[in-house]
């Protein structure tokens, strides 16, 4: 019988772990066997040492070199195919979660071992059976793979976020691939919030295309969000309209979010959004159309104009 060992590809800012990162160690632990956490960037001793200290993670590998420190899909992949590759250590699964940083890199490790991914996944039937949404979200599918290797994205929302305290995980340093020599880091513009990160907040307020433009989508929103020490969240129409960036976006080729509270003001509920949205504990609607699909998935509707109900609520929170 093969012996089970999963690798899990760490998202980090080279001190920090991302939140995404303790769900797929999650996800990883119903794998089953042992689990090891793989930390590749530059300088980030620090953020080894998060991993050594998260529940149920068994090892942490360190790969520390200049070439892996702004975290290039193309030098990660190198150095996890390396470490793979190795006839030592023997992985059955390689497991990231499912953000931009697991999607640019996952699909590069599958194409090289010549096997399928699995994209996505929200539940683990089994070592080689796993569950994920198809027709967004509408249907699940249950997958099963024969491939010796299994590449896995895993959705964070439908996963527990692994305890931060409590592991003791010994730190093991292996050498990183040298630099592949086809992509370069030019420059990196972070977004600084004054407010939760959208995909880790609590409570999200989230505005359609119904807000008419992106200073309504301000004045109207903002004081709600800061009211509750919300993040902010868009529909794709309201992104396409030029409201607010597109990291704002909610919905299948958006963000998806699992708050405890979302509030979606002026959105219809289109299949793409209610996608992103639909898990979340409680969800509250408030738009003037009776009809709007986003009301058979909220648990409270407000039917009525926007520009009148939020500044009520907003009132009614004082």
């Amino acid at each position: 019988m093969t012996t089970l060992a999963t690798l899990v590809l760490a998202e980090h800012d080279n001190q920090t772990i991302k939140g995404a990162t303790l769900h797929a160690v999650t996800a990883a632990r119903q794998i089953g066997g042992v689990v090891h956490v793989l930390i590749a960037g530059g300088q980030a001793r620090g953020a080894a040492e998060q991993a050594a200290a998260i529940a149920g993670v068994d090892k942490v590998l360190l790969a520390d070199a200049p070439q892996l420190a702004e975290g290039l899909a193309e030098n990660v992949e190198a150095t996890v195919l390396r470490i793979v590759q190795d006839p030592a250590r023997q992985y059955t699964h390689i497991v990231a979660p499912a953000t931009a940083y697991g999607k640019n890199i996952a699909p590069r490790i599958a194409a090289k071992l010549d096997v399928a991914q699995i994209s996505d996944i929200t539940a683990v039937d089994g070592p080689d059976t796993f569950e994920r949404p198809i027709y967004a979200g509408n249907a699940i599918a249950t997958v099963q793979s024969a491939d010796s290797v299994k590449v896995i994205t895993v959705r964070a929302t439908a996963f527990d976020a692994a305890a931060t305290a409590g592991g003791n995980a010994a730190i093991e340093d292996v050498e990183a691939a040298p630099e592949a020599g086809v992509s370069r880091f030019i420059n990196r513009e972070i977004t600084k919030l004054d407010r939760p990160e959208l995909t880790s907040a609590q409570v999200i307020v989230s505005g359609g295309r119904g807000l008419g433009s992106g200073e309504s989508y301000a004045k109207v929103l903002e004081p709600l969000a800061d009211k509750l020490n919300a993040a902010l969240g868009a529909s794709r129409a309201a992104v396409d309209a030029g409201f607010v960036p597109n990291d704002y976006q909610v919905g299948q080729t958006g963000k998806i979010v699992a708050p405890q509270l979302y509030i979606a003001v002026g959105i219809s509920g289109a299949i793409q959004h209610l996608a992103g949205m639909k898990d979340s504990k409680v969800i509250v609607a408030i738009n003037k159309d009776p009809e709007a699909p986003i009301f058979g998935v909220a648990d409270y509707g407000l039917v009525g104009d926007l520009f009148t109900l939020v500044p009520e609520l907003i009132a009614a929170l004082d």
